[in-house]
C-alpha cells in the first residue's frame, strides 16, 4: 500500500479544498451575478442558437446580438462581463422555449419592428377586426422568425430576411429586411453626440441601419398604406429612472405631445418644462407618451440615478415627411404620427405584467417605393456610466438638463 507522507498529504488536502472553494465561488458568482452582462451572455448562449457579440479591443464595451430574435440588440455593457447589462431580457419566456400566440416580449434594448400598429393600414389587425387586444397580432417576421446572419466580426454584423405582409385594407407587401449593427468607439461616440465623453466615464455605443426593400411587382402608394421602420429599446427600470426628451419650444408644443395612449399620464409622472419633457419610467405604471416630428429634436435620453447610467438615443427627424399613425382606431390622419415615444411598463387590468421594463422608441418616416427601391433608417444608441458629477456636467452640455434638479 502506498502511504502518503504527512507533507504530501497536507499539500493534497490544501489543493482539494482550494479546488472545492473555487468551484463554489464560480457557482456562487454564476448564481449571484444576474444583472451583469456576463450573466446574460451565458444565459443566451444556453437558450439561443445564433448569438453574435461585438466588442472593443479591451473587451469592455460589448454588444450582444441575436439572429434568433430578428437581429435585435439584446443587451450591452460599457464595463465588461462583470459590468451592468443595460438591456431588459425576459429570462422566463426565453428559458421556457414556448411561443405566445399574439406577442413574445423576449426583450432586447433595440428591436426591429414595423408600423403602423393601428388604423386602416395596420399590419397588426386583419380587415374587419375590432381594434382591441383580443384581435391584435404581431406579425411573425418581427416576433418569432429567426433571421439569417449575412456577415459578422468583432465590430459589425449584418442580418437579413424576406417576408410578405398584408395590411388591414388588404394591401400585400413583399419585402426584404436587412439589419446592420456597428460598434462605435469612445471617440466616435463623442463625435456622434458633438460632446466629448469625459475620461472618467465608460461608454458603449452602436449604430444600426435598418432597411426594408420593395421586392414585389407593384408600387407602394400612400392611399393603400405604407410601412415604417420602428425601433424599440427595452431597458431595465429602477425607482430612480427618468426619461428626458428635449423638443422645439413652439407655441403649440403641448398639443403635439401625445399622452393618452393608455389613458392620461398622471401629472406626477410627466412634467413638461419649457422645452424638455421628463417621464418617470420605474416599471410600475403602464403609460406611454409620444412627440410629433413638428416639435421633436433628434435626441432622447434617460438617466438611472441608482446606477449612474445615461442612455442617449439619436435618430433623424424630418418635419415635412410622413410618419404613420399607430393609434388603435380608423384614422382621419394616418400619416401624422409620432417620431419618438417612451413607454413605461406596469400592471395590466388583470394584474399581470409583461416586464417590468421601459422603452425609448423611434420611428422612421415612410415613402412610396417602386419595385426594387428601399427605405433606410439609422439610429445611434449610447450608454455612459461612471462618475456622477462628470455625467452631470455632460448632461448639461448635451441636453441642457441639470441632473441635480431632476433628481429633486
Amino acid at each position: 500500500m502506498n502511504i502518503l507522507k504527512p507533507q504530501r498529504f497536507l499539500v493534497c488536502l490544501l489543493i482539494f479544498f482550494m479546488a472545492c472553494n473555487h468551484a463554489k465561488t464560480k457557482s456562487a458568482n454564476s448564481a449571484t451575478k444576474r444583472g451583469t452582462y456576463g450573466y446574460d451572455v451565458e444565459f443566451l448562449k444556453k437558450h439561443a442558437n445564433k448569438i453574435v457579440e461585438l466588442h472593443d479591443e479591451n473587451n469592455r464595451a460589448k454588444v450582444l446580438l441575436s439572429a434568433d430574435y430578428q437581429g435585435r440588440v439584446m443587451t450591452s455593457t460599457a464595463t465588461g462581463d462583470t459590468g451592468a447589462s443595460y438591456g431588459w431580457i425576459n429570462y422566463e419566456l426565453i428559458a421556457s422555449g414556448k411561443k405566445k400566440a399574439q406577442f413574445n416580449p423576449f426583450g432586447g434594448e433595440e428591436r426591429f419592428w414595423m408600423g403602423p400598429e393601428g388604423g386602416q393600414y395596420s399590419i397588426y389587425f386583419k380587415k374587419g377586426d375590432s381594434f382591441n387586444i383580443a384581435h391584435w397580432q404581431v406579425p411573425a417576421i418581427i416576433d418569432t422568425v429567426s433571421y439569417d446572419v449575412v456577415s459578422a466580426d468583432n465590430s459589425k454584423a449584418v442580418f437579413s430576411k424576406a417576408a410578405t405582409l398584408t395590411n388591414y385594407s388588404g394591401t400585400s407587401f413583399a419585402i426584404d429586411i436587412q439589419r446592420t449593427i456597428s460598434l462605435l468607439d469612445k471617440n466616435e461616440i463623442s463625435k456622434k453626440l458633438h460632446t466629448k465623453v469625459p475620461d472618467n466615464v465608460y461608454g458603449v455605443g452602436y449604430e444600426t441601419t435598418s432597411e426594408i426593400k420593395n421586392t414585389g411587382f407593384v408600387d407602394w402608394k400612400k392611399e393603400n398604406g405604407l410601412l415604417s421602420i420602428w425601433l424599440l429599446g427595452m431597458m431595465t427600470p429602477t425607482n430612480e429612472t427618468k426619461v428626458i426628451i428635449p423638443f422645439k419650444p413652439v407655441a403649440n408644443a403641448a398639443s403635439l405631445i401625445t399622452r393618452n395612449y393608455f389613458g392620461d399620464v398622471p401629472p406626477g409622472r410627466l412634467q413638461i418644462r419649457d422645452s424638455i419633457l421628463f417621464f418617470t419610467c420605474d416599471g410600475k405604471y403602464r403609460s406611454k407618451i409620444g412627440l410629433s416630428p413638428l416639435i421633436a429634436k433628434s435626441i432622447a435620453a434617460s438617466f438611472d440615478f441608482k446606477k449612474n447610467v445615461l442612455t442617449v438615443i439619436l435618430f433623424p427627424v424630418d418635419q415635412n415627411a410622413m410618419y404613420v399613425n399607430s393609434k388603435w382606431e380608423l384614422q382621419r390622419w394616418p400619416y401624422k404620427g409620432d417620431v419618438v415615444n417612451s413607454y413605461n411598463d406596469g400592471p395590466l387590468a388583470d394584474g399581470t405584467q409583461l416586464g417590468p421594463f421601459y422603452e425609448i422608441e423611434s420611428s422612421g418616416s415612410v415613402k412610396e417605393l417602386r419595385p426594387g427601391e428601399a427605405e433606410r433608417y439609422k439610429q445611434t444608441t449610447c450608454h455612459l456610466q461612471g462618475d456622477y458629477q462628470a455625467l452631470r456636467q455632460f448632461a448639461k452640455q448635451l441636453l441642457g438638463v441639470d441632473l441635480d434638479d431632476l433628481k429633486r
